[in-house]
């Protein structure tokens, strides 16, 4: 989660019409370059007008996904892949940059200039250099076919719309219509791209003498990884490589049909164990630098603070902010950090019009855990809103709990929950550590129960994470001396 400095001064109040919708669904409309986010870029003013637009793009990129994940095994296996892919392809005198970031989202992705970003995340659902590869291909297609290109121009062209609905139209509706409509325009272009890219990324992985099926099993673990997520509830993440690429029972029968051409299966290079090899330590899920998740808990070691969402909650951590929703979708919750000036009061601060249609009778002071703050309710249309502003040191936390169906009881749990906010001690801040994938080697008679439970009985969903990891299906079974991973904290 990162500070917003500035607040909201000078921006138009949130409408509570959709502020609820915006808490987990913002931005999971089809993936958008991050051109189109309202990022800042590191560095004085000055330093920014020296940058290229290339630099520019690469310094947002980073800021939307966590910067740069500093690796040397992991980075020196991609790099060799994509050399090998690039002397396959159709362009083997296209020059790429890789970069791997600090995310866990599973995406990857070209720009036109021939950068190309992988996440760890994605690095982590990978089993094998096969899967790899396919994604690598994939996305080199993109920016030999000039998709890459094409889509920079579609998402500039949303750009232009966004703005011209929030700066020109006064009709909320007809502005949310027109903006809608541009973004489902962008995402089935960038869907139709797919099979196209899917294409020859495969006969480039096949050519460079990986397993052509390499990206049919790559699609088939995202799909269940997607599975896996939605089984706690909406996923507020919008940076996932499933937005755009979508892991289609169509799109995985296309991809095994492309790779019959060029090989049987079984055949090509897949090294799982090699690059298995590689994934041993990395980080799995948040990094702890900005704030983790634990069940239904929120961790920040940087900031010193801790919180717990209701019960029922599955809570998020975006760039922007903490989101949360109960599973069902009928209350869901944010919580970001702004400057307030120190002068100005919580109780002024609710009512000072950064959002709309606060009940000004209804503000109040309050104390949480011996910090000064301040309540207030809302009311929009089809949801019922409860603030609080809580000041932390030098900043505020806001909190805003939503819910279809305001009641007392519904109340106390955001009240408590809010109670729940509190100084890390230092034995904690000191503790908290990332989880990390380990690589162990399968047992006679381990079964994948026994080792979700033995290994990872501190997460949610402990067996399906370990199929889903591992690329196995509900019916595979293990087998002794393969290599398995694992999250240990």
């Amino acid at each position: 989660m990162l500070i917003s400095r500035h607040g909201w001064k000078g921006r138009r109040p949130f409408r509570l019409s959709v502020i609820a919708g915006a808490v987990w669904l913002a931005g999971c409309a089809a993936y958008l370059p991050p051109s189109e986010r309202d990022i800042s870029l590191p560095g004085p003013p000055a330093q920014a007008e020296r940058q290229t637009p290339v630099q520019r793009e690469h310094q947002r990129i980073l800021a939307v996904y966590g910067g740069i994940y500093e690796n040397a095994r992991l980075h020196a296996l991609v790099a060799q892949t994509v050399d090998r892919l690039v002397a396959a392809s159709e362009r083997p005198d296209l020059k790429y940059r890789v970069t791997i970031l600090n995310s866990p989202a599973i995406n990857a992705f070209a720009l036109p200039s021939g950068q190309l970003y992988v996440t760890r995340g994605l690095l982590a659902l990978a089993n094998d250099s096969s899967e790899l590869a396919s994604v690598l291909a994939h996305e080199m297609a993109h920016v030999i076919a000039d998709h890459a290109a094409i889509r920079q121009d579609q998402a500039r062209q949303a750009a232009i719309v966004s703005r011209v609905v929030s700066d020109v139209l006064s009709d909320p509706m007809t502005g949310a219509l027109a903006l809608a409509k541009s973004k489902i325009a962008l995402a089935s272009f960038s869907r139709a791209q797919e099979l196209e890219a899917d294409g020859i990324g495969i006969a480039i992985a096949a050519r460079a003498g990986y397993d052509s099926f390499g990206g049919a099993r790559f699609l088939t673990a995202m799909g269940r990884n997607a599975e896996l997520k939605s089984s706690g509830g909406p996923d507020p993440r919008s940076l996932d490589f499933m937005s755009s690429h979508p892991a289609t029972p169509e799109r995985i029968k296309n991809a095994q049909l492309n790779a019959r051409h060029y090989t049987a299966p079984g055949a090509g290079e897949r090294d799982r164990a090699g690059y298995l090899a590689a994934l041993d330590g990395v980080v799995y899920g948040e990094d702890p630098a900005d704030g983790f998740v634990r069940g239904r808990g929120f961790i920040h070691p940087r900031l010193g603070f801790t919180f717990m969402a209701p019960e029922g909650f599955s809570l998020e951590n975006t760039a922007q902010a903490v989101l949360g929703v109960r599973q069902g979708g009928s209350e869901a919750m944010r919580l970001d950090v702004v400057r307030v000036p120190a002068e100005q009061s919580l109780a002024a601060y609710l009512v000072s019009g950064w959002l709309d249609n606060v009940d000004p009778r209804t503000v109040a002071d309050v104390t949480i855990n011996g910090f000064p703050a301040a309540t207030a309710t809302a009311r929009g249309e089809q949801w019922s809103f409860r603030l609080y502003a809580v000041r932390f040191g030098s900043d505020v936390y806001r909190f805003i709990y939503a819910a279809r169906d305001a009641t007392p009881a519904i109340d106390r749990t955001f009240r408590e929950s809010v109670e729940t906010f509190r100084r890390l001690s230092l034995t904690e801040i000191e503790t908290a550590r990332p989880l990390r994938l380990k690589i162990i080697t399968v047992r006679p008679g381990d079964a994948v129960e026994a080792i979700a439970h033995r290994y990872m009985a501190h997460l949610d969903h402990a067996t399906a994470r370990v199929r889903v990891l591992n690329g196995l299906g509900s019916a595979d079974y293990l087998r002794a001396g393969e290599s398995l991973k694992i999250v240990v904290e």
